[in-house]
């Protein structure tokens, strides 16, 4: 059986989806991150590029 330290690790991609452009607050409108969000991805863990997506779906469906 194959232990969790043995199991090869998954990195969150990013959600970029090249239709970059900020909002007034600094809100790309492509991916719904904010600009610091986009600046710091690459050095968040898993749990805080989970974090980061539940912000953004919460601000896609208030933009509804």
């Amino acid at each position: 059986m194959m232990e969790a330290q043995d199991r090869p690790f998954t990195e969150i991609a990013s959600p970029c989806i090249r239709n970059c452009c900020l909002d007034d607050q600094d809100i790309c409108l492509g991916c719904l991150r904010s600009l610091d969000e986009i600046c710091h991805w690459s050095n968040l863990d898993n749990q805080q590029r989970l974090d980061v997506l539940t912000q953004a779906a919460k601000r896609k469906s208030s933009r509804k």
